[in-house]
């Protein structure tokens, strides 16, 4: 693609580890993406140095499936057309009727509007530059922003961060009641520093040998960073599971859950899709004895384990994945249309005992 380049990032020696954490990557910026031209520039001023955005280069005429960016210096009413050049997926949702997610912060401050599906003309076709020997594909879509010098962001799903974690974690721990039930402690630390956290949720138990009776239920999410919706089913789970539903109550007095909201904390702080800072899926490593390369998948192994030691059994036979979870769930909703009824219905009649929301 030819044109005028007008933003671009590169990531200097070392900012992989000591730039990876909460606040964003710090960045060697090649082209200003600030209005170089002077006040009078109509050219949208683009962004994406900030937790988990994810855009290296902006051309007027990269990464894989998720996308996440700021734009400013709207102008309303302008048909705007975007194009992603590099994704990796031979096929996509844009093509069943899907559109990009796009946040204003301008109609957030009037009427307080969140994230909503905009886009005309979308389409996901083939590239017809190849790379490294494999295809890449474009998604393209035409915009027209609602308001002048407006604030608005672009993203392919719904973004929950690692701030947002932190947020959550301090409103489910810090209720004195919940607190009874629900502890709280550091798994490890990931390769940039930043803390992967094991939540325990359970009733507590009179007898010690109540306790040991127990069957454990791990529950983990977020392995692939750009796979949002893990991290909204793991809330919605938190929420629940941490409820005064009588459901909740029964789980709490059945199961130890041993809970890891989110396995790639590195990935989702610089914006990945699918990869840690080892360059590495997570979620093809779990075999690996690389403790160094892969502390989180070697901790959260180690943890499995500890457990089963404990007495607390967890066939490792039966391994729900995400895909599958939203299969079941979508089958059954026409009988419960109630989240909780239908997370208790998979714990009891399809005996799961790991979960592993991507």
């Amino acid at each position: 693609m030819t044109g005028a380049l007008k933003y671009e990032i590169w990531a200097f020696k070392g900012s992989h580890y000591t730039g990876s954490r909460t606040g964003g990557r710090r960045c060697v910026i090649y082209t200003p993406c600030s209005n170089v031209d002077g006040i009078n520039n109509n050219n949208l001023q683009f962004e994406s140095r900030f937790e988990s955005g994810n855009l290296q280069k902006a051309v007027k005429i990269k990464h894989t499936q998720w996308f996440y960016f700021q734009v400013k210096n709207t102008k309303k009413g302008v048909p705007y057309r975007f194009t992603i050049t590099n994704l990796m997926k031979s096929n996509s949702l844009y093509n069943a009727g899907m559109k990009p997610l796009m946040y204003s912060e301008h109609n957030a401050t009037l009427t307080g509007e969140g994230w909503k599906r905009e886009g005309r003309d979308i389409k996901y076709y083939r590239n017809s530059r190849p790379q490294g020997g494999g295809s890449l594909y474009c998604l393209t879509w035409t915009f027209e922003f609602p308001h002048d010098n407006d604030t608005c962001f672009f993203a392919h799903c719904y973004p929950y961060t690692y701030s947002d974690l932190h947020r959550d974690i301090e409103t489910w721990t810090s209720d004195p009641d919940r607190s009874q039930y629900c502890k709280l402690r550091t798994l490890c630390r990931s390769l940039a520093g930043n803390t992967v956290y094991l939540m325990t949720i359970t009733s507590p138990s009179v007898k010690p040998e109540l306790a040991t009776s127990k069957k454990a239920v791990v529950v983990t999410a977020r392995v692939h960073p750009g796979e949002t919706n893990g991290s909204w089913m793991m809330k919605g789970f938190l929420d629940f599971i941490l409820s005064d539903s009588p459901d909740a109550h029964l789980l709490r007095d059945m199961f130890i859950f041993k809970v890891i909201p989110m396995l790639n904390p590195d990935g989702v702080i610089v914006g990945n899709y699918r990869c840690s800072l080892s360059g590495r899926d997570l979620n093809r490593n779990y075999r690996s004895m690389l403790k160094d390369s892969y502390p989180c998948i070697w901790h959260t192994r180690a943890m499995v384990k500890s457990t089963h030691r404990y007495q607390l059994p967890i066939p490792t036979a039966t391994v729900l994945f995400s895909l599958q979870l939203s299969t079941v769930v979508q089958g059954i909703e026409n009988l419960f249309t109630n989240e909780i009824n239908r997370f208790f219905l998979i714990l009891r009649f399809f005996n799961v005992k790991y979960v592993n929301i991507c």
